[in-house]
C-alpha cells in the first residue's frame, strides 16, 4: 500500500466525484481511477459504490476512511513537529473562525511576538469549522458557540453581550435599551443560518413567540453595520463587533441574557507548536484585558 494511494483515496472519499477529485489533485481521471482500483485490489474489497462518475463510500470504505485519515494525520503531525524543532521562528498558523471581529487585534499582538510566523485564516460556519478541526487541518478555532467533544479542547475566553444596532433616524434611536418583543415587526439584516450568533438570536426570539424577518442574509458580518447605516434594516451585533459610528446607535436588550460565548478550540491529537502555544496565550490575555475594560 502506497502513501499516494491513501492521499488519493481521502480526496475521492471527501468529494465523492472522480472529475472533481482529479481536478483537486491535478491528475488525470484515468490515473486517479487506476490508483483507487489498485488500492481496492490490495485491500481485497471495493471501497465505493459507483454511479457513473459519482462514487459513494460503502461500508468497507467508511471503515477504512477513519483509519486512513488517522494514519495520514499522524504523518502530517510528525512533519510539523520536525519543522517546529528545526525552524521554530518560521511556519504558518492555520486558523478557522466563526467570529472574526476581534481577530485583527489578536493577530497584531501576536505578530509583535512572532513577526516571522505567517497566518492562514478561514471564515467558516460552525459545521465547516468542526470538520476541519476534527481532520486536524487547523491549529485553533475561534468559535461562537463553543463546541464540546471528546476529541476537542474548548476554552471559553469571553462572554460577549449582543446588542441591537439601529440607524440614527430610527424610532428607537433615542433609547439606550429595548425589549425583544418590541422588535417583532422590524426588518433585520444578518448573517446566514449556520453562524453561531444568528442561530442563537433566532432561537431566543422563537422562544418568546416571533421569528426575526430578514431582508438581507450574508456571510460577511462586518458588512452589517454598513447596511444598518444605510437604513436597510436593523441588526443584532455582538459588542466586540461594534463600530464607533455617528450614524448608528447600539441598544442593550432588556430582560434577556442575550450573550454569546467565544471559545478557543483545538483538536486534542494535533501537535501544538511553540508558536501555536504562544498564540493561545495571546488570545487568553487579549480577552482577559477586554473583560476588565468592560467590567
Amino acid at each position: 500500500m502506497e502513501l499516494l494511494q491513501l492521499q488519493y483515496f481521502l480526496t475521492v472519499a471527501r468529494l465523492e466525484h472522480v472529475t472533481e477529485a482529479a481536478r483537486s489533485l491535478h491528475v488525470t481521471q484515468s490515473s486517479l481511477s487506476k490508483t483507487i482500483q489498485r488500492l481496492e485490489e490490495d485491500l481485497g474489497v471495493p471501497l465505493f459504490d459507483r454511479i457513473g462518475r459519482k462514487l459513494r463510500l460503502n461500508e468497507f470504505g467508511s471503515r477504512f476512511l477513519r483509519r486512513a485519515e488517522r494514519a495520514l494525520f499522524e504523518l502530517e503531525q510528525g512533519k510539523q513537529e520536525l519543522s517546529d524543532l528545526s525552524s521554530p521562528e518560521h511556519g504558518t498558523l492555520e486558523l478557522a473562525v466563526t467570529t472574526a471581529s476581534t481577530l485583527p487585534n489578536i493577530l497584531r499582538e501576536f505578530r509583535k511576538k512572532r513577526p516571522n510566523i505567517q497566518f492562514h485564516v478561514q471564515m467558516l460556519t460552525t459545521k465547516e469549522m468542526v470538520t476541519l478541526l476534527r481532520r486536524g487541518e487547523v491549529d485553533f478555532c475561534l468559535s461562537s458557540p463553543p463546541i464540546q467533544g471528546d476529541d476537542i479542547e474548548c476554552q471559553i475566553v469571553f462572554i460577549d453581550p449582543i446588542l441591537v444596532a439601529v440607524p440614527k433616524g430610527h424610532r428607537l434611536a433615542d433609547r439606550s435599551s429595548v425589549s425583544l418583543t418590541e422588535l417583532r415587526d422590524e426588518w433585520f439584516v444578518g448573517v446566514k443560518k449556520g453562524y453561531g450568533t444568528r442561530d442563537l438570536v433566532d432561537s431566543i426570539c422563537k422562544s418568546i413567540g416571533f421569528v426575526p424577518k430578514y431582508v438581507y442574509e450574508g456571510d460577511e458580518p462586518a458588512r452589517l453595520s454598513t447596511l444598518v447605516e444605510a437604513e436597510i434594516g436593523i441588526a443584532f451585533i455582538p459588542s466586540t463587533a461594534r463600530f464607533a459610528q455617528d450614524h448608528i446607535k447600539y441598544l442593550q436588550i432588556e430582560n434577556h441574557e442575550l450573550v454569546r460565548e467565544i471559545a478557543l478550540l483545538w483538536y486534542r491529537g494535533r501537535y501544538i507548536s511553540r508558536a501555536a502555544m504562544e498564540f493561545r496565550e495571546v488570545v487568553v490575555d487579549y480577552f482577559g484585558a477586554l473583560s476588565k475594560k468592560i467590567n
